[in-house]
């Protein structure tokens, strides 16, 4: 029998190539300042939610000298981030048709860095969105990755324990995310942003596209874990859940909460 009993995926970098949509914002958000955003601090903001990053962008582009806070950042930041979005979702080749492998299998959750606005938009447009029963988002805890409070939160939701779930991480705090929860963990990396050697040690699998996620490979994954599970963090999962979208669910009638 299978120990996996639900896959928790992520979404900036795994779902859609956000990243060089994120990158191009920050850059032109830095430039109206005369400040320049470098593919370092680009590099430092990847897996954290909006008040990591917003934070990080605060304090690397000296933004407080032009009476900008992180709410602020943030604020301008996604509104932009959101605009380049309707004109094109970047969905990374053969993530759709990946989730939709895994969905008939397993119950299936998304943990993302992201702002729930994003994130919410992002699954609709894909036509994901009644295929994943819960989503965590960024802005619903307090420690982003590579702590594990927001895997932890989702699995909570799904009423699924760490060592009986897997995780499709492409970064390297996501991937030390899924490590610090105790769950199995199937690296997805985009080849222009390749995992550290020590950082792609952590996962149980390596891919190189999407197209190789499938049962078999979540299956492997799920025999990854340490033979003394991590100590897991405490988190809130008592945010009550609403339906999925209209009144949307999956097939098992689980419903989606933000």
């Amino acid at each position: 029998m299978t120990r996996v009993q639900a896959v928790v995926f992520d979404m900036d970098g795994v779902l859609i190539d956000s990243e060089d949509l994120w990158k191009q914002v920050r850059v032109e958000f830095a430039a109206r300042l005369a400040r320049r955003w470098s593919d370092e601090d680009q590099a430092a903001t990847m897996g954290c939610n909006t008040a990591g990053w917003s934070r990080i962008m605060v304090e690397r582009l000296s933004l407080r000298e032009h009476g900008l806070d992180e709410a602020a950042v943030a604020h301008m930041v996604i509104d932009r981030l959101r605009e380049k979005y309707r004109r094109h979702l970047p969905a990374r080749d053969g993530a759709a048709a990946a989730v939709r492998r895994l969905a008939a299998r397993y119950p299936l959750a998304l943990a993302s860095g992201s702002p729930g606005a994003v994130g919410e938009y992002v699954l609709e447009a894909m036509g994901l969105a009644p295929l994943f029963a819960v989503c965590a988002w960024g802005d619903e805890v307090e420690h982003g990755k590579p702590a594990p409070d927001l895997y932890l939160l989702a699995l909570a939701r799904l009423g699924v324990a760490a060592q009986h779930a897997v995780g499709i991480e492409d970064s390297g705090n996501g991937v030390r995310s899924l490590h610090a929860a105790g769950m199995g963990i199937v690296a997805a990396p985009h080849p222009l942003y390749p995992l550290r050697p020590e950082v792609a040690a952590l996962a149980a699998v390596c891919i190189g596209h999407l197209d190789e996620l499938d049962a078999a490979v979540v299956e492997k994954a799920g025999f990854g874990w340490p033979e003394s599970p991590i100590r897991s963090v405490p988190v809130d999962a008592s945010r009550p859940e609403r339906p999925a979208h209209a009144g949307t669910s999956d097939a098992a009638g689980r419903h989606r909460s933000r």
